[in-house]
């Protein structure tokens, strides 16, 4: 069976989000902060949620090791804020990917909808997570502590938080389209077995429209391809102009 272009796009932009949200968790460049007082001009210190780097431009190096926090940057309500969110929502976006895994099964003919919807929620909650951090510590960017007559700079984590948090709000709420999906496959099993066992007051062939007015035949003839011999019942007697004839034998095909 032909994968649905939905679960496609969430399958993709969902690990796709997962790599920048980890990269933007892990490297130390939330804020660059440059042109510190007494400090070389070529100076930048990279601030990250874990950790402090200082790198110099006219060499190249950078130091990651030997740098305090002197002025309480990671004691900061954004900073704590982001480093109990970023990693909560790895945790749910990894959880989130298995499941849609499972939920798309490309290696079979049907995917499981109920699975890859569940999935591409727990997709949207980890954007909405990770957005939620990265907001924040972007709005208050200027009003953490930082050395006096400096330059505060916007930190390629933060970019990458927010690219990564689109995707897997995208790709999760594409994933829950397939939920509809799910709902029209119960109706349709539904329909099935009403078409295969109808009710003992229908007489006559049973139609889909009768059974369920709200289900395409077309679906319903798709999954429902082999319904299998039905019995008919005639309500009228075909020996009844033959018990006229008591005493004469009548072809046993008089009536046709």
């Amino acid at each position: 069976m032909r994968t649905p272009t939905p679960m496609i796009v969430g399958i993709v932009l969902g690990p796709c989000g997962f790599v920048l949200n980890l990269t933007s968790t892990l490297a130390p460049s939330w804020r660059n902060v440059s042109q510190i007082e007494g400090k070389p001009f070529d100076l930048i210190e990279h601030q990250g949620l874990w950790q402090l780097c200082d790198e110099f431009q006219g060499s190249s190096t950078t130091n990651c090791r030997n740098v305090e926090d002197t002025l309480g940057y990671f004691s900061q309500l954004p900073v704590q804020v982001a480093k109990g969110l970023m990693p909560a929502s790895l945790v749910v976006i990894g959880v989130g990917v298995v499941v849609t895994s499972l939920g798309v099964r490309c290696w079979q003919d049907r995917p499981h909808y109920l699975l890859a919807g569940l999935g591409g929620l727990l997709l949207f909650l980890s954007g909405l997570l990770s957005l939620i951090a990265v907001s924040w510590y972007n709005y208050e960017l200027y009003n953490l502590p930082a050395p006096a007559r400096s330059t505060r700079e916007l930190g390629y984590c933060l970019v990458l938080g927010y690219l990564g948090s689109c995707l897997e709000i995208i790709g999760g709420f594409s994933l829950t389209f397939s939920f509809d999906q799910c709902c029209k496959e119960r109706k349709l099993k539904k329909a099935a077995m009403d078409y295969a066992y109808p009710p003992s007051n229908q007489q006559g062939s049973t139609t889909v429209a009768a059974i369920s007015p709200t289900v395409d035949s077309r679906d319903f003839q798709m999954y429902h391809r082999n319904p299998g011999p039905r019995s008919y019942t005639n309500s009228l007697d075909v020996l009844e102009d033959e018990r006229a004839f008591r005493g004469v034998s009548l072809p046993c095909d008089s009536d046709l």
